[in-house]
C-alpha cells in the first residue's frame, strides 16, 4: 500500500513537472518549445521576475505611464482606433474616423502589451479592460473571420488597395491573441485569432488567386500565422505563413496582374518596395521599406524554425550580413532614407538605401523598423545559438529600439536621427523637432510598449546543454531546463551602467549542466569567475563562455565587463562619417546635445581628441541619474559662416587657418536625448588625430 502511494505521488510529481515545462514554453515571446529547427528554446515570461535596474525601471514606466498614454491617443483624435472598432462592432453609432489604415493593428499591439503587464501586476482593472476591448473586437469581426475596420466602414469592400493594411492588422491580431492567451489562459482573443487564421487559409491558400498575392504588404501576418500554429498546433496556420513566403516575387506587372491593377493598388506592387520583385529565397540584399522588410525577415525566420527550409535559412543569413555589414546605423537602426531607390531602381519610402549610404541628419530609422531588427535577431539567435545575433539584439534594445520613448513615458519619436541641427534646418517627412504625445500614425508607441513589457523574455534560453544567458539585468529566474532540472538563478547588476554581473545559482538539487554566458563583442578583456576562481584567463568576447560542471545551491558566477568609454569609427566607405567618431560605454551609445554646451557653441564645432579621457558621472537631477560622460574636447570655431547656414551663401569657401581651443563637454546616452526641450544633437564628431 505504501509503495503504491509512493509510486502515485512520484507519478503526479513527474506529470506536474512535464506540464510545467509545456506551460513555461507557452508563455514565451515565441513559443518555439517544439520548433524542430530551433537550437534554443525561449523561457516562460512568468519565470523571469525583474528586481531592479534599467529594464525594471523601463517596465514600470510603461506600466504606469505609457500604456495609459497610448490608450488615450487611440481612444480619441487623431488615431480614432477605439472609435472605429466600436462602430464596426455596432456598439456605437458613427462612421469611420480618419486616423491611419493600420490603427487596428496598433490596438491589438496595445492588448499584447497590456497582457504582458498584467502577467506581472495581476491588476484586475487591466484584465477587465482587456476583456471589454476583446468583446468589442469579437463583435466587429465578420462571420467568416475577416476584420479590418476601414474596409468595413468606409470602403465597403475587401481587398481594394494594398496599403489599407488589412493583413498587417490581422497579423498583429493573431500575435497579440497568442500572447494574451499565454498570459491570461483565456481563449476569448485566441478564438477571434483562429477565425482570422481560418479565413486567411481559405482566402490565400485554398484560393490561390494571383491578384490576391499583392496584398501581402507590411507582412506581420507571417509572424502571426506561425505563432498561431505554435499555439494551437493546427498546421493550416503554418501553411498560411508559408504561402505568403512562397508568393513573394511572383507578382509580375503585365503578367500575373495588369498595369491598371497595379496602378490602382500601389506603385510598389511587384517591386522591391514590398520585397516582391525577387523571391525571398533568392534574395541577397535587404531592399525596400525597412519595416516591411524586418517583419518579412522575422516571419521567414519563424517559418524556417518550423520547417527547416535550408534555402530560406541561407537567404536570411545573406540578408543579415548585408544589413549588419553595409546598411545598419551605429545605434542598430535600419532604413536610412525617407525616399530612395532600391538596387534594382524601384521607388521606395522608408528605404534601405545603397550600401554604406548612412546619412545622419536625414536618416529615417523608424522606431518600428528598429524594433523589427531586434526581433529578427532574436529569431536568428534561437535558430543558431550564435552570439553575433545577440550582440545586434542588445545594440538595438539599448539604443535605437528604445530611443523613440521619452523619459516621461508619454512622448515619442517616430524617426531616430543621429544628427539634429537647429530650427532653421527643415525637418523631413515624419520627423519632429520635439517628442510628440499623439499622432494618427500611432504604430511606434504600442510597439515600444509591448517590446519593453516583454523584454525579460529575451534574457535567457535553454538548450539540451543547459541555460543560456543573453542579457544582463537585475532579475530572478525560476525555470526548468530541458532535462527537467529546476533551477533558480539570481542576477544582481547595475548593467548597462556598471560592468559587474553576479549570478547566484540554486538548482533544486546538485545537477550537471552547462551555463553559457554571452561575452559581448565589445567587451575585450572580460573576466569570468566561479566561486571566486577564474575559469579562463579572459573570456572570449563575441562568444558564449561555456561553463560545464555540477552546480549546487549557492554557486556564484561573476562577470566583469570593461566599462571605459571607447571611440568607434565607421568603415571609410561611409563617407558621411569619415574621420569622425562616436562614443560607446558598454552597450550604450552616447551623443552630444547643445543643451550641454556653453551658449554660442554649436554641436558641429566640437572635435574629439584621439586620446580623450571621458569620465562617467551620475547626477540625481540629470536625466534620471543616468551616467553621463565628461571630458576635455576641442572647439574649432566657425564664425565666418552665417549664423544660419541653411539657404545661405557661400556653399564653399577657402580654408582659414585656425587653432582649436579647449572645451569641456558632456555626453549623454543617445536614448535619453530630446528630453530637455528642443536641442541640437550629434552622435558623430570629428576627431583630431
Amino acid at each position: 500500500m505504501k509503495r503504491t502511494t509512493l509510486f502515485s505521488c512520484c507519478l503526479l510529481v513527474a506529470v506536474a513537472g512535464l506540464c510545467r515545462i509545456a506551460l513555461a514554453q507557452q508563455r514565451a515571446i515565441i513559443n518555439n518549445a517544439k520548433s524542430p529547427h530551433s537550437t534554443l528554446r525561449s523561457v516562460d515570461l512568468a519565470d523571469v521576475k525583474l528586481t531592479g535596474g534599467f529594464w525594471a525601471e523601463k517596465f514600470d514606466l510603461v506600466a504606469e505611464k505609457t500604456l495609459a498614454a497610448v490608450w488615450a491617443v487611440m481612444a480619441t483624435e487623431p488615431a480614432n482606433s477605439w472609435h472605429n472598432m466600436q462602430v464596426a462592432a455596432g456598439v456605437k453609432e458613427g462612421t469611420w474616423q480618419r486616423g491611419a489604415s493600420w490603427n487596428d493593428g496598433d490596438l491589438y499591439k496595445w492588448v499584447e502589451a497590456a497582457s504582458q503587464i498584467w502577467l506581472v501586476t495581476q491588476e484586475s482593472k487591466l484584465d477587465r479592460q482587456m476583456d471589454e476591448i476583446i468583446a468589442v473586437i469579437a463583435k466587429a469581426q465578420q462571420p467568416d473571420g475577416y476584420i479590418a475596420t476601414r474596409n468595413q466602414l468606409e470602403i465597403g469592400e475587401r481587398w481594394q488597395v494594398i496599403n489599407h493594411h488589412e493583413l498587417y492588422n490581422m497579423g498583429h491580431l493573431m500575435t497579440a491573441a497568442c500572447m494574451h492567451y499565454r498570459a491570461t489562459g483565456k481563449r476569448n482573443f485566441l478564438d477571434i485569432a483562429m477565425k482570422v487564421g481560418d479565413y486567411l487559409h481559405r482566402a490565400f491558400v485554398l484560393n490561390d488567386d494571383p491578384k490576391m498575392w499583392v496584398f501581402a504588404f507590411n507582412p506581420s501576418q507571417i509572424m502571426g500565422a506561425v505563432e498561431l500554429y505554435r499555439t494551437t498546433g493546427d498546421v493550416k496556420y503554418l501553411d498560411v505563413a508559408n504561402r505568403f513566403i512562397d508568393n513573394r516575387g511572383k507578382t509580375k506587372v503585365g503578367k500575373t496582374v495588369t498595369k491598371e491593377f497595379a496602378k490602382q493598388h500601389h506603385p510598389g506592387v511587384g517591386t522591391d518596395h514590398n520585397q516582391d520583385r525577387v523571391p525571398i529565397r533568392k534574395e541577397s540584399e535587404a531592399v525596400g521599406h525597412a519595416v516591411l522588410a524586418t517583419y518579412m525577415y522575422c516571419g521567414a525566420t519563424d517559418a524556417a524554425l518550423e520547417t527547416g527550409d535550408k534555402a530560406l535559412m541561407a537567404a536570411m543569413e545573406r540578408i543579415w550580413n548585408d544589413v549588419t555589414k553595409r546598411k545598419m546605423y551605429i545605434h542598430g537602426g535600419v532604413g536610412p532614407l525617407t525616399h530612395g531607390l532600391s538596387i534594382r531602381r524601384d521607388s521606395v519610402h522608408e528605404a534601405f538605401g545603397d550600401p554604406y549610404y548612412l546619412h545622419n541628419r536625414i536618416c529615417y530609422c523608424e522606431t518600428c523598423a528598429n524594433i523589427g531588427n531586434g526581433m529578427w535577431n532574436w529569431r536568428m539567435l534561437n535558430m543558431t545559438g550564435d552570439s553575433r545575433f545577440a550582440d545586434i539584439m542588445e545594440l538595438v534594445f539599448y539604443n535605437a529600439g528604445i530611443s523613440g520613448l521619452g523619459m516621461d513615458g508619454a512622448t515619442f519619436f517616430y524617426t531616430n536621427v543621429l544628427r539634429r541641427y537647429g530650427s532653421e534646418v527643415p525637418l523631413l517627412r515624419s520627423d519632429s523637432g520635439v517628442r510628440w504625445a499623439g499622432k494618427g500614425a500611432i504604430c511606434c508607441p504600442p510597439s515600444l510598449a509591448r517590446t519593453i513589457a516583454e523584454m525579460r523574455g529575451y534574457f535567457y534560453s535553454t538548450s539540451p546543454e543547459g541555460l543560456w544567458v543573453h542579457m544582463f539585468a537585475g532579475n530572478e529566474l525560476d525555470t526548468r531546463l530541458q532535462d527537467g532540472t529546476r533551477l533558480k538563478l539570481t542576477q544582481v547588476t547595475d548593467y548597462p551602467w556598471a560592468g559587474h554581473v553576479r549570478m547566484t545559482l540554486a538548482p533544486e538539487q546538485p545537477a550537471e549542466f552547462a551555463l553559457l554566458v554571452r561575452i559581448p563583442r565589445w567587451a575585450a578583456g572580460a573576466r569570468l569567475t566561479v566561486n571566486g576562481a577564474a575559469i579562463q584567463a579572459s573570456a572570449a568576447h563575441g562568444q558564449y563562455a561555456r561553463i560545464y560542471r555540477q552546480w549546487k545551491n549557492g554557486d556564484v558566477v561573476e562577470l566583469q565587463l570593461p566599462m571605459e568609454a571607447r571611440l568607434v569609427e565607421t568603415n571609410p566607405l561611409v563617407e558621411e562619417t569619415r574621420n569622425e567618431v562616436a562614443v560607446f560605454r558598454g552597450p550604450v551609445l552616447y551623443c552630444l546635445e547643445s543643451v550641454d554646451l556653453p551658449e554660442g557653441v554649436r554641436v558641429e564645432e566640437v572635435m574629439v581628441p584621439q586620446g580623450i579621457r571621458l569620465t562617467a558621472r551620475r547626477e540625481a537631477g540629470l536625466l534620471g541619474g543616468v551616467p553621463v560622460l565628461e571630458g576635455q574636447a576641442l572647439r574649432l570655431e566657425r564664425t565666418e559662416w552665417s549664423e544660419s547656414p541653411w539657404y545661405k551663401e557661400p556653399l564653399y569657401r577657402r580654408v582659414e587657418s585656425k587653432k582649436p581651443q579647449p572645451l569641456p563637454i558632456r555626453l549623454v546616452p543617445y536614448h535619453t536625448w530630446a528630453n530637455r526641450g528642443r536641442s541640437e544633437m550629434t552622435v558623430f564628431m570629428p576627431i583630431d588625430w
